[in-house]
């Protein structure tokens, strides 16, 4: 572990170095048999260092909140409570981040950063939030919301993804009925329509495609995987990503469903910061990028700006024409009252309610309209491939 330090030396006159220890007393220690006075010692933050393994779930990182949050209101020790808890989290990834933050708070770091070395596993909220309890004396407080948070946060998420599964899984339906198709009985009707000459172009096409699919099938995959990892390139270039950012809030079906789900995020993130103990500037710092917008993003920053040269946080966001006119009131109201968090609690429980409404009503939607596209899709193939069936049965010997 590394620390950088400030001293005064024999002589009197400041120095600064780094030293490397097991822990801040034995680096101390080591300074002291140097000959110098130690003034400041702070540990070295390793923030661009990449954690690796698997992305832990929200459901498990609501779950060690709750427990870690129980146990230090419990008045267990902080190590105590995080070594227990890296013994008993079933998933490897995270039990290895938290074993490595006790052993870190042990040999003599601040809670705040020893998180701060574990990310991206815990996000910039999440140590904020930290950092925010740890400096107020309010932890276990800071641990519960984050935990409520997080398990907010699972629920708008899976609401989306049951609002999408279904077309996925019709959309996969219809791509193997196709393959399946193509593969298999398109070669049995070619057999049966030997005999016609004139055969329509698209049934030809057909044709020609169950040919090329059974006699080159490997170009096809190794065309696909091409075109899969073409498509998601594209998908992350900047021009695709900002038209995306500007534009996904308008897009018909989902575009209400994805403003509301930012929205929600928002307020809900701002709120569990302000309640615990995090001033609005900072609050606003984590809430805006961490919201899920872009558009958001910036229009946060330019109201911190503004809030920074004496504006109110309700008139500063209002500049955006971007927040919807009762969130507006409502951060208005919350000022003027100092019930801040409570109102953007309250309006991130509308924002999730109308999410969950909205996310049945469009897999509602999409049900119906998928079946159709199926059943297109199915019908065209049968009625290309039937034509030449009929006319080979109707074809006279002589004509």
């Amino acid at each position: 572990m590394d620390f950088t330090y400030e001293a005064l030396n024999k002589q009197g006159q400041p120095v600064s170095g780094k030293v490397s220890a097991e822990n801040q007393a034995e680096a101390t220690e080591r300074l002291r048999e140097a000959g110098v006075i130690v003034t400041r010692i702070d540990v070295v933050r390793t923030e661009g260092k990449k954690k690796k393994g698997k992305k832990v779930p929200l459901a498990d990182m609501s779950m060690f909140s709750r427990q870690l949050a129980a146990m230090l209101d419990a008045g267990i020790p902080i190590t105590q409570a995080l070594s227990t808890l890296a013994s008993q989290t079933t998933h490897q990834t995270l039990a290895g981040s938290v074993r490595t933050i006790a052993e870190e708070v042990e040999g003599g770091m601040a809670l705040s950063d020893a998180f701060l070395n574990q990310r991206p596993i815990f996000s910039d909220l999440y140590c904020a939030m930290v950092a925010a309890g740890e400096i107020g004396g309010m932890l276990d407080k800071t641990l519960l919301a984050m935990s409520n948070q997080l398990h907010k946060d699972k629920q708008l998420k899976d609401a989306i993804k049951s609002a999408t599964s279904y077309p996925k899984m019709v959309g996969g339906m219809a791509i193997v009925i196709c393959i399946v198709m193509i593969i298999f009985m398109v070669p049995k009707f070619k057999a049966m329509t030997a005999t016609v000459d004139d055969i329509n172009p698209v049934t030809q096409f057909i044709y020609n495609l169950s040919d090329s699919l059974r006699a080159h099938w490997y170009f096809y995959i190794v065309g696909v995987v091409v075109a899969i990892f073409v498509i998601r390139f594209i998908i992350k270039s900047p021009p695709v990503q900002n038209f995306w950012e500007n534009h996904k809030m308008k897009f018909p079906l989902v575009g209400e469903l994805l403003t509301k789900t930012v929205l929600a995020r928002f307020c809900r993130i701002f709120a569990t910061l302000l309640a615990g103990g995090v001033t609005a500037i900072k609050a606003l710092e984590t809430a805006g990028p961490t919201s899920g917008s872009k558009l958001v993003a910036n229009a946060v920053t330019n109201a911190i700006e503004q809030i920074e040269n004496g504006r109110t946080i309700h008139e500063s966001l209002d500049e955006s024409k971007l927040f919807p006119p009762m969130l507006i009131s409502m951060i208005a109201i919350g000022e003027e009252a100092g019930t801040l968090p409570t109102m953007l609690d309250k309006v991130a429980e509308f924002y999730e309610e109308d999410v969950t409404a909205l996310s049945k009503n469009l897999g509602t939607t999409l049900e119906p309209l998928m079946m159709l596209l199926l059943g297109v899709i199915v019908g065209f193939l049968l009625i290309a491939l039937y034509l030449p069936v009929f006319q080979a049965a109707t074809a006279t010997p002589g004509g």
